[in-house]
């Protein structure tokens, strides 16, 4: 299986959740699509995850411990765990339909307390941040861009991640490595992140989970059926542990499934190398390519929700966001065919209801289909037309679900 085409017979497997490794990775065919990227801001520093990247901003940001810090009502719990890890406290923004914050939310008192904001591009969606800076400057609150859904391209009138203060990214969302994110700035130098390295058998390991899902792929043609073999015998030695999501899980579970352990860790080789030598411009034409097609498949869906306005084609996507009526049959039952498709519904525990605020609807009805480089034009319309399907027919009921799919 190549990123352009779906041999017979794989038509019902299940589609990566992420970028995989193959051959067509090193293809620079399409290496004249070169835009900004968080890669050029002037300082970065490339750590273990995006997540570990916000923990480390809000550490350089020097705040005192028990500082607020506001971050949005529609969130991946990852965004918060590192804001509790840094011994501060959480306050919360809503945002407006269109994904931006929406500042009436935040009143003058926690205005007045706030000492930092997380403030993210969804969707890979990227938007000005001009009014959210100047909110910022006026109250004194150090800004934290995240870019997680956004590594290339312009938020309005400036590159991705040159709003903020600081920016975290994720490497893992847009390229085929084991982990990495990065921490960069375009104005503030950043002091030594003093990351302790990891062993030579995490380096290898790593290594090993890059090839191995790339042969579960079938992205090495040539070699797949050796490494397939390999695989097999170094799998048969071990149980396989199902991961469990849960809307309800406790802080401290939550806190362990956004796995913050290796936040101060240096990044592994497998990730660093891999991102600074692939090329760039396929993953930008094939995720456009792939939005491209979600798009005129759910056109005649209705109105064109506000997040999706404006977002051209100059955006470099992560997901393709669809507002669903019924979004837990519907989001059930496409997980339950294997289909590359997630949603935020696992909120921090005591996140709270704010009028005017579309967060918490967010978490339930929007639905991110998954639009990555290594997902073919056939991926993609298999999962268009999949939950056209299921739109079109309400009154059908959602297939029983194996419990491993119901994390994001």
């Amino acid at each position: 299986m190549t990123s352009e085409t779906t041999p017979a017979g794989t038509e019902r497997a299940p589609l990566p959740l992420k970028p995989v490794l193959g051959w067509t990775s090193f293809s620079r065919t399409e290496e004249s699509l070169r835009l900004p990227s968080i890669d050029d801001i002037k300082y970065t520093v490339i750590t273990t995850s995006g997540r570990a990247a916000i923990y480390q901003a809000l550490l350089q940001l020097r705040l005192a411990p028990g500082s607020v810090v506001l971050v949005p009502t529609y969130h991946c719990p990852t965004i918060i765990a590192p804001v509790i890890l840094a011994n501060l406290e959480v306050a919360y923004f809503g945002l407006r339909p269109d994904g931006l914050p929406n500042l009436d939310t935040i009143d003058a008192a926690t205005a007045g307390q706030a000492r930092a904001m997380i403030v993210s591009h969804y969707f890979g969606l990227a938007r000005s941040l001009a009014e959210v800076r100047q909110w910022c400057d006026e109250h004194q609150v150090a800004l934290i861009e995240d870019c997680a859904h956004c590594y290339f391209g312009n938020a309005g009138e400036r590159p991705v991640g040159t709003w903020g203060d600081l920016a975290a990214a994720s490497l893992s969302k847009f390229f085929p490595v084991p982990e990495g994110g990065i921490l960069a700035s375009a104005t503030r130098p950043i002091s030594a992140l003093h990351l302790s390295p990891q062993g030579f058998k995490a380096q290898v390991k790593a290594w090993v989970d890059v090839l191995e899902l790339a042969t579960q792929y079938g992205r090495l043609a040539g070699i797949n059926w050796a490494l397939t073999g390999l695989f097999g015998i170094k799998n048969a030695f071990r149980r396989a542990s199902v991961n469990v999501g849960s809307a309800d899980l406790a802080v401290a579970d939550m806190m362990k499934s956004c796995d913050m352990e290796r936040r101060s860790r240096a990044p592994l080789t497998a990730a660093t190398t891999l991102a600074s030598s692939l090329p760039r411009g396929q993953i930008i034409a094939r995720r456009r390519r792939n939005f491209a097609i979600y798009a005129r498949h759910f056109a005649n869906l209705g109105d064109t929700p506000e997040l999706l306005r404006g977002s051209g084609e100059e955006a470099i996507p992560y997901v393709f966001p669809l507002w669903v009526e019924d979004p837990d049959r519907v989001y059930h039952a496409l997980r339950a065919q294997g289909l590359a498709v997630f949603r935020w519904d696992r909120l921090w525990p005591g996140t709270p209801q704010l009028a005017g605020d579309v967060g918490l609807s967010w978490s339930r009805h929007v639905l991110q289909l998954l639009c990555h480089q290594d997902l073919s034009a056939a991926d993609i319309n298999r999962t268009a037309l999949a939950t056209l399907n299921l739109l079109s027919n309400p009154s059908a009921p959602a297939p029983a679900v194996a419990r491993q799919h119901l994390g994001a």
